[in-house]
C-alpha cells in the first residue's frame, strides 16, 4: 500500500530520469564513441554509485565463486551485449525512436517466460504481445516513418537490445537470485561485466578515455550512467515501500520520457506513424503486464543489468 503522496512522486521522478537516460546515451555516442568504451566506463559508474548505496545499506559486495554463474549470465544477458546492440543503433535512430524500442523488453519477456514456465497463458496478455508488435511494423513499414536516410535494419537492430534484456530476467527468474538482493546482484555483474568490457575496448580500438577531451560526449555519458544508477536504486526502494505491481507503472513514464525529453534535448520531431507506434506501444504494455506481485519491469536503458534480478529477488 502507498501511503501519502511520496510513492507517487517517486515514480515519476524515476520514469521520467530513465528516461532522460536515452538521449542521453544519444548524446555519448554523437562524437564518434564506441560501444565498448562506453559500457566500460557506464559499468564503472554503476559499480561506484551502487557499491557505496550497499554497503550504506549494511549489506556485503559479493564477487565469490558460488555467485559468477548468475553474474556472468547478467552481465552478458542484461549489460555488455544487449548495450552493444543499444549503442550501435543509437547512432543512427533518434532518440524517441529508442525510447519505443525499449518498450518491447515486456512484449519479448512474455513468450520468454510462458517457454520457461515463468508466466501461465492469458488472452489478454497475448493480445497485449500484438499490439505491442504491431507498434514495430508502424515504426518501420511506412515509408514516412523514419527520418529520412535512416533504415529500418537499425530498428531491427536495436530490438535486440530488449530481446536480450527479456531473456536475462527470465533467466534470473527461473534461477534465483541466491539469496542477494537486487543491488548486490547489480554490483556483482557490473564487476563481471567489467572483465568482459575492459579487454574487449581496448583489443577493438574503442577505448574511450573520458578526459582527452572532456565534452558534451563525455557529460552524457557520466550522467547518464550516474542517473541510471540514482533511478535504480530509487525503483528498488519503491518496490519495498509500494509494492512491484506500484512500481510497474513506471515503465509508461519511461518511455513517454523517453520520446518527450530527447524532442527537448536533441530537438527531434516524429511522423504521424511514430505517434501512432508509440500509443499501440502503451495498450500494448497495459495488456501485456501481469497483475500479481510478479510483474514486468520497466523499459531499461543505459545497461539496466538488473531490472530481472529485482523480479527474482521477490521470489
Amino acid at each position: 500500500m502507498t501511503d501519502g503522496p511520496w510513492p507517487y512522486v517517486a515514480l515519476f521522478a524515476l520514469g521520467l530520469g530513465w528516461g532522460v537516460t536515452i538521449p542521453l546515451a544519444k548524446l555519448a555516442v554523437s562524437t564518434g564513441h564506441q560501444p565498448m568504451g562506453l559500457i566500460f566506463w557506464q559499468l564503472v559508474i554503476v559499480v561506484l554509485f551502487l557499491g557505496v548505496v550497499t554497503w550504506l545499506r549494511g549489506k556485503r559486495l559479493v564477487l565469490s565463486r558460488p555467485y559468477l554463474r548468475l553474474f556472468v549470465m547478467v552481465a552478458l544477458f542484461g549489460a555488455v551485449l544487449p548495450d552493444i546492440f543499444y549503442y550501435l543503433s543509437a547512432i543512427h535512430l533518434p532518440g524517441g525512436i529508442m525510447s519505443i524500442v525499449a518498450a518491447t523488453s515486456a512484449m519479448f519477456s512474455l513468450p520468454i517466460a510462458l517457454a520457461l514456465g515463468n508466466e501461465t497463458f492469458e488472452m489478454r496478455r497475448l493480445v497485449g504481445l500484438i499490439f505491442g508488435f504491431a507498434g514495430v511494423v508502424l515504426l518501420v513499414a511506412p515509408e514516412a516513418s523514419l527520418p529520412a536516410g535512416t533504415s529500418a535494419v537499425f530498428v531491427l537492430l536495436a530490438l535486440l537490445a530488449p530481446a536480450l534484456y527479456a531473456t536475462e530476467g527470465n533467466l534470473v527468474m527461473k534461477w534465483g537470485t541466491q539469496g542477494l538482493d537486487p543491488l548486490q546482484v547489480v554490483v556483482g555483474a557490473s564487476m563481471v561485466g567489467l572483465v568482459f568490457a575492459a579487454p574487449l575496448a581496448w583489443v577493438s580500438g574503442q577505448w574511450v578515455n573520458p578526459l582527452a577531451a572532456f565534452g558534451v560526449a563525455e557529460i552524457a555519458l557520466i550522467v547518464g550512467a550516474a542517473l541510471h544508477a540514482l533511478v535504480y536504486a530509487a525503483y528498488v526502494w519503491l518496490v519495498g515501500r509500494a509494492g512491484s505491481v506500484f512500481a510497474a507503472q513506471s515503465s509508461y513514464i519511461v518511455t513517454a520520457s523517453g520520446v518527450l525529453t530527447s524532442m527537448v534535448m536533441l530537438n527531434e520531431r516524429y511522423s504521424i506513424w511514430v505517434w501512432l507506434a508509440l500509443a499501440v506501444m502503451l495498450l500494448g504494455m497495459f495488456l501485456v503486464q501481469p497483475r500479481a506481485a510478479r510483474v514486468l519491469v520497466p523499459a531499461r536503458a543505459m545497461g539496466d543489468t538488473v531490472a530481472g534480478a529485482e523480479r527474482g529477488a521477490q521470489e
